[in-house]
């Protein structure tokens, strides 16, 4: 393997294309991103009772997220620990506890082990069930959204997710807050995990042309951003050094949608900014009516507006499972919360007429890396570079317009930070960004 100064250069704006294709780098990132990372999981109002959990993965890892009797949230490997054999073999669901079929080992909710076939006469109770629980996960949760990370190390949740935090808040800390709309879709890719990180954390050129015959189908007020537009002033870009970012278009949060949706949309927030203005000031009204492509490193992207909500899981690295869910608020009548749920599966769900142009773009600017010679090459995010700036007012770095790659440079920033196994310490943050104002 390249050192990582030669695999990222010019601070995200070059890459050597082997990152999304070599099994090497592939395996350093399960090592030092995604066994390091905070990693979406669910969101409280999908296991909202006891006994209701959710089966998801960290990386490769499988993972059960799992709502406890005391009305709290606890995470532990799928993995039987007298054989390995997995424990939970459904998407979601409620139990009582979880029993590997091999030989009948029993865990509870919280993943310890509580009962062993035959443990008087075959073990001869020399055994120990405490030393032989499931593994734990650490578990945090930011306004209902459920995190988890192997690192005991790690910060906190909200330090790891910095400056991002101040602009997430927009929507999940909106009176009665967020959820989400599950079980969620999944379908296969066959990409690298990167590609589709890097396209919602802030890509808007490639919107305006990869979606043009979509947009024009769809119809709604960004049908004629077809042919690749620029619109200058209509947004901005952000970047925090925690490697997450977005972009924004200025009061479009519903402009993706059409007709009834659309109207009925439009009115819920015309309604809802005073309310938000009043809670959050006018910069963040200001975001809250407008439509956002955004990222948490490494691999949870959403588009606020559209309202879909996705984790990109590795499977390898030319392959993604994609995780699909529909973003709504909590407060939102059901009607339109049904209605933004149908729209998400008619766009960016698993046969969506955008997710079918992203996903086919994704695997080619993956499967492209299959030979040899092209793979000595690199690829260029140098969109904008040198125009970022710090505004007093708002955390990160700011770019003018929606379309710029600067938020792209962030995450590979961030993850070059990750590979070179910089102890958290030694990691970037917004606190540090905010010094230098």
């Amino acid at each position: 393997m390249k050192p990582i100064n030669k695999l990222v250069q010019q601070e995200g704006a070059i890459q050597d294309r082997s990152i999304f294709w070599d099994e090497d780098i592939y395996q350093k990132e399960m090592e030092e991103i995604f066994a390091r990372c905070w990693l979406f999981l669910t969101h409280e109002s999908i296991i909202p009772d006891d006994g209701d959990y959710q089966a998801t993965t960290m990386g490769e890892d499988s993972v059960v997220v799992a709502r406890q009797k005391d009305g709290s949230i606890k995470a532990f490997v799928n993995s039987c620990t007298h054989r390995g054999n997995a424990v939970c073999f459904s998407d979601g669901g409620n139990a009582k506890a979880f029993t590997c079929p091999y030989h009948g080992w029993v865990f509870g909710m919280d993943g310890s082990l509580v009962d062993v076939p035959l443990e008087k006469q075959a073990y001869h109770n020399d055994i120990d069930k405490e030393a032989l629980g499931l593994k734990k996960i650490r578990v945090q949760s930011y306004k209902g959204f459920i995190f988890g990370t192997f690192d005991e190390g790690a910060p906190s949740l909200e330090d790891y997710l910095g400056g991002m935090g101040w602009y997430l808040d927009t929507f999940m800390d909106a009176p009665g807050g967020a959820e989400l709309i599950g079980p969620p879709m999944k379908s296969i890719l066959d990409c690298n995990w990167k590609n589709p990180t890097e396209n919602f954390i802030g890509d808007g050129y490639h919107v305006g042309w990869a979606h043009a015959s979509a947009l024009e189908i769809a119809g709604g007020p960004l049908a004629h951003a077809k042919g690749n537009a620029e619109y200058e002033g209509v947004g901005l870009q952000v970047t925090v050094p925690e490697g997450h970012g977005f972009g924004v278009i200025w009061e479009a949060a519903a402009a993706l949608h059409a007709g009834p949706v659309y109207e009925a949309y439009q009115k819920w927030l015309d309604e809802r900014s005073p309310v938000i203005k009043e809670k959050m000031g006018e910069h963040r009204e200001k975001f809250y009516r407008g439509h956002w492509d955004a990222a948490i490193f490494p691999n949870c992207s959403f588009l606020y507006g559209t309202n879909t909500f996705k984790m990109w899981q590795p499977r390898g690295p030319h392959s993604i499972e994609v995780f699909t869910w529909t973003l709504v608020e909590k407060d939102m009548p059901d009607e339109l919360k049904q209605m933004i749920h149908t729209d998400n599966m008619l766009t960016f769900g698993t046969a969506g007429i955008l997710e079918s142009d992203d996903g086919e773009n994704m695997e080619q600017c993956t499967q492209s890396n299959r030979g040899y010679s092209t793979r000595q090459g690199t690829l260029y995010l140098g969109m904008g570079r040198g125009m970022e700036y710090q505004n007093p007012e708002l955390p990160g770095l700011v770019s003018d317009g929606w379309i710029n790659e600067a938020p792209q440079r962030g995450m590979y920033r961030r993850w070059a930070e990750f590979m070179e196994g910089k102890p958290w310490s030694e990691l970037s943050t917004t606190a540090q960004l905010e010094q230098k104002k």
